[in-house]
């Protein structure tokens, strides 16, 4: 933490990281679209429509889940994957905040050119 109480941008971009790396495989999109729909859904529910194994979705569920992305419950003989918002929601977050610092940088190379 810095002197104001917020984090530095390395330190930013080393906690978000692994968001974006979950986030940077179309099949993980896809999962996590599914589950954005509603209910927690089984390996077999996500599997449906697909060409891939379980074993393969499972994979993917696994590095989703390190993330923080989804989380699973144990129902019975099965787990059951929800989403969890909170990290997409504080990468959106970050994300807002080099925007807003690019737009300011662009604002003052603008200024300096056309002075």
């Amino acid at each position: 933490m810095s002197r104001r109480g917020r984090t530095s941008p390395a330190a930013a971009r080393r906690a978000h990281a692994p968001v974006f790396a979950a986030l940077g495989d179309a099949t993980r999109l896809s999962l996590v679209a599914k589950l954005c729909e509603g209910l927690p859904q089984s390996i077999s529910q996500l599997t449906e429509g697909s060409r891939l194994t379980r074993q393969a979705i499972s994979k993917h569920l696994r590095v989703l889940e390190n993330a923080g992305i989804v989380e699973s419950v144990r129902v019975g003989r099965e787990s059951q994957f929800a989403f969890k918002p909170r990290p997409i929601d504080e990468v959106k977050g970050y994300l807002d905040d080099v925007s807003r610092q690019w737009d300011e940088a662009l604002a003052r190379l603008k200024s300096f050119v056309e002075r």
